[in-house]
């Protein structure tokens, strides 16, 4: 028996001194960066540093093993050249050298296994000009256009949920999101901004920035729900919860000298006041405005969803979601159903109901714009108002009240004298 116990101790001290191993690389390409991704199997003890000219990335994986070669890891990324092995520092180790096209920020970290994945390391390589981008370059006239940024849930290293057939979250949603920008570019005055173009993952915080800097009037999140239980069916539609959003308000009131962009014209002033009672008075109100915009525009995109599909919620639900979190930027998540359902997940796979989704969706961004314009904004320009004649007014007093001429008032109602009567509804054009 203590031969037995030895013997058993002996393959655990084994066991636990064994190499770890490399398994795998993918690489992961998108507008602003490169994600490359380590599978090993077990968790990784690294150590990574930076050399310039050339530039390179040297990563040592300690006690590890290299199972894989690297000569075709690499497709078609601009920012790295090659994927190497080198001399480690010692025989235990894995010398693992990216030979880059440039200067980037570097991020690196482990990942613990979840779901289909096991333990990975993540090298993160972003643009240092990341933020002077624009995703869309669809030109304007001096009336702007709407911009709707849509984001595809999950992608890259991020598959999603994955239903029973195998149908991965990050690949529908990008195909739902496509069709939604298209209809959105047809549109005269209104123009998409993709935040996620293809198979890559973008963090949830740098969501709502891009958002931002492409000017957005909305933000569409676009994902597929999953439950543990294959019975749960539907699509539904979330807004950022009142107390994230208040949690939000005090972090941005507290850095107000470094985040007055987020709170759009009234920016500057929050930034500069002394007041801070006048600076939490502005934000606030900012705020509120956001909220009630996105409940109000959730409930358009539930109307339209309710033709195409079941609903999972009847009512827009409030959850605490990082990429609705902007408070300058109405935004809703949008489950376009379970893909955790047999059914929902067919659907979902159907080109003709990923269009029926995007149709809906649209809609709804069609009829929210018509009603409520942003300011600036060629829809704006465009947008007929009515004015319902009352006691006393006369058509120069019209004219008057909305800065327009007498002639360009009858000539947009088709008049053929001055004379209008008390419940008559005119046609107020743009003011001259």
């Amino acid at each position: 028996m203590k031969r037995l116990a030895v013997f058993f101790a002996l393959c655990i001290s084994l066991q636990v001194h064994a190499a770890n191993h490399i398994n795998g690389i993918r690489v992961w390409p998108a507008p602003e960066s490169t994600r490359i991704v380590f599978d090993l199997s077990k968790k990784p003890d690294y150590k990574y540093f930076s050399l310039s000219s050339p530039q390179r990335l040297v990563i040592d994986f300690k006690d590890s093993k290299s199972l894989i070669s690297f000569q075709n890891s690499i497709k078609d990324d601009r920012r790295i050249k090659k994927i190497r092995k080198s001399k480690p520092k010692n025989k235990d180790s894995t010398r693992i050298v990216l030979e880059l096209a440039d200067k980037y920020q570097v991020t690196v970290f482990p990942l613990a296994p979840i779901g289909q994945y096991g333990n990975r390391l993540v090298v993160d390589l972003y643009d240092k000009d990341r933020d002077s981008k624009v995703i869309s370059n669809k030109s304007t006239d001096s009336k702007r256009d709407i911009v709707v940024a849509i984001v595809a849930g999950h992608g890259g290293e991020d598959p999603g949920s994955i239903g029973a057939k195998g149908s991965y979250e990050k690949r529908v949603t990008l195909k739902i999101a496509k069709k939604l920008a298209k209809l959105i570019n047809n549109h005269p005055g209104m123009k998409a901004v993709m935040i996620r173009q293809g198979d890559y993952y973008v963090t949830h915080d740098r969501k709502p920035k891009l958002a931002r800097k492409n000017k957005a009037d909305l933000l569409i999140s676009i994902h597929a729900d999953a439950f543990t239980s294959p019975k749960p069916s539907g699509a539904s539609v979330l807004v950022q919860s009142p107390r994230r959003a208040n949690s939000e308000f005090a972090r941005l009131i507290a850095n107000r000298q470094k985040e007055s962009e987020l709170l759009g014209g009234a920016g500057e002033t929050i930034k500069k006041t002394k007041d801070k009672n006048l600076a939490i008075t502005l934000a606030d109100m900012k705020k509120e405005h956001t909220m009630k915009s996105s409940y109000e525009f959730a409930t358009h995109v539930l109307r339209q969803l309710k033709k195409v599909t079941k609903l999972h919620k009847k009512k827009p639900e409030g959850l605490s979601l990082a990429v609705l979190k902007a408070p300058d930027i109405p935004s809703v998540l949008i489950e376009t159903g379970f893909i955790s359902n047999p059914t929902d997940e067919k659907n979902l796979n159907s080109s003709a109901h990923q269009q029926k989704l995007a149709k809906a969706i649209y809609t709804a961004i069609d009829n929210y714009f018509s009603r409520s314009p942003s300011e600036g904004t060629l829809l704006a320009a465009n947008r007929v108002r009515v004015h319902k004649v009352t006691r006393g007014e006369s058509l120069s007093v019209v004219a008057h009240r909305y800065k327009v001429s007498v002639g360009h008032l009858k000539r947009i109602n088709n008049l053929t004298s001055n004379t209008i009567r008390i419940g008559q509804t005119l046609k107020i054009p743009q003011a001259e």
